[in-house]
């Protein structure tokens, strides 16, 4: 059909990406519209043939498809919207309090280590200069976020950071949000009631039913998925009394999918939906960090198989929205937001450039600062290319002024980035260059031959063809509502 090129007229389109779905073409441009046309429509778009005053006409106007009829002004206020995060600074700040874990999950990319081994635990004097650092970003909102090994090992440090930063807080006033991720192995009724109290919210490991979270998240006594599914129940009893008191997070998950995990997409989401949880993130494929490059052999998929998946999951999940079933994916969520919104839901992995640096930083228990979490995981692969600096030897204006997040901005700009500039899905997207550099030796990553690449293509593909849809449609409009 685009074999004819000289009959195109040029002069009158507006600026636009496209790809073919199916029976018809989609139409995507740099503020976030997008449009549907048969080839009947796009051929006589693209030739300058259309009745301007009856459709598709009037919706290729509308949505800033037509070149004398855009809005210039208007455009850069919605592109600068679009952007917004860029203003900000860091917000997200993972800090890791130990290293200890008493698990041994096969896919761990912390490279959790031994139970005995307090030689990493972060120290009280680390965390006070990790707080230090945290209270000097120019973000608003600022998350703290534990994460390990498993950060309960480190009580003490937890609970000493918790009180530290509300105390810090008084003074500079941020929109502070506390986070816990953790197997809750070793929680407590007196932990569980502090942190409820604290206003902390909490992201339980949970991979699905007994037989595939027990195969995926080894403890090295006892039962994993008992532990994690006895908090659960308990928080989610309590929820609508902590509710009443002001209380305003639900718990969340972190689900990671292991080759193991693949054909139980039904009973995973089932499992969820038992509990109490009605929004789950089933995005999160195994990543090249950790001990997994040891078992990828065992508990890897290809792209392929994990699409398959995640395609099964959200079609399940939205077959029970369907009947009436309340219940979000949210990764779908995180790209729908940017689909159908005028707002970017800020979402550090998939943005342009992505969040390593400027959106959020890890701190190791050493006090060792990174880019990401991500980074940091590379450095328990004995690579510090993502190290940014320590807390008691820089200052806050080195962390963040160097050169290592200025590279990292340029390698996921997807601006210029080939196999992603001129792809329909750009708007939506984002891509980890640390991911780049641990699977294809190279932050500027190789998008033909690019597996995080492929699987975002998939997953925004899916929500596209679904979205043509009248009533799953409504659905998706109605999650972003919730």
């Amino acid at each position: 059909m685009l074999s004819d090129l000289k009959k195109i007229k040029y002069n009158k389109l507006g600026f636009f990406r496209f790809k073919k779905l199916k029976n018809k073409y989609l139409l995507t441009n740099d503020v976030g519209d997008y449009l549907f046309l048969t080839e009947k429509e796009f051929k006589s778009f693209l030739n300058d043939n259309l009745k301007n005053d009856r459709e598709p006409y009037l919706s290729l106007k509308k949505k800033n498809f037509i070149k004398k009829d855009l809005n210039l002004t208007e455009l850069i206020e919605r592109y600068r919207l679009k952007n917004s995060f860029l203003f900000n600074g860091p917000s997200l700040h993972i800090i890791v309090v130990t290293l200890r874990c008493n698990h041994r999950c096969v896919y761990c990319h912390a490279s959790a280590q031994a139970m005995d081994r307090t030689d990493l635990d972060m120290s009280e004097k680390i965390a006070t200069d990790v707080i230090d650092k945290i209270f000097q970003t120019t973000s608003p909102f600022v998350a703290i976020e534990f994460q390990g090994g498993e950060p309960l090992v480190n009580w003490p440090i937890v609970k000493f950071i918790i009180e530290e930063a509300y105390k810090k807080n008084k003074k500079v006033k941020k929109d502070l949000e506390i986070r816990l991720v953790s197997n809750f192995s070793l929680m407590t009724e007196e932990k569980f009631k502090y942190l409820l109290n604290k206003n902390v919210s909490f992201c339980v490991s949970l991979d699905g039913p007994e037989k595939v979270h027990n195969k995926n998240r080894l403890m090295n006594k006892g039962n994993s998925y008992y532990h994690a599914t006895k908090w659960a129940k308990k928080f989610f009893k309590l929820y609508p009394q902590l509710k009443k008191r002001g209380y305003i997070f639900k718990m969340g998950l972190s689900v990671t999918i292991s080759r193991f995990s693949l054909p139980y997409y039904k009973e995973i989401v089932d499992e969820y939906i038992k509990l109490g949880f009605d929004d789950f993130y089933l995005g999160r494929p195994l990543n090249p960090f950790g001990f997994i490059k040891e078992s990828f052999k065992k508990i890897g998929y290809t792209s392929n198989k994990y699409i398959d998946f995640y395609k099964k999951a959200l079609s399940y999940i939205i077959e029970l929205n369907l009947h009436g079933k309340k219940v979000r994916e949210k990764a779908a969520v995180t790209f729908l937001k940017k689909i159908l919104t005028e707002k970017d839901p800020n979402h550090l992995d998939f943005r342009s450039p992505c969040g390593a640096g400027i959106g959020q930083l890890a701190y190791n228990y050493n006090g060792n600062v990174y880019t990401c979490d991500e980074g940091r995981m590379m450095s328990m692969m004995n690579d510090e290319s993502f190290c940014l600096g320590n807390v008691k030897e820089n200052t806050y204006q080195e962390i963040v002024g160097n050169p290592i997040v200025r590279t990292l901005c340029t390698a996921s700009c997807l601006d210029g980035l080939a196999g992603c500039d001129d792809c329909v899905y750009k708007l939506y997207c984002g891509i980890c260059p640390i991911y780049n550099y641990a699977e294809q030796g190279n932050i500027f990553g190789q998008m033909p031959t690019n597996e995080r690449c492929k699987i975002n293509k998939a997953m925004i593909g899916f929500l596209f063809e679904k979205l043509q849809e009248p009533k799953i449609k409504e659905i998706f409009e109605m999650w972003l509502d919730k």
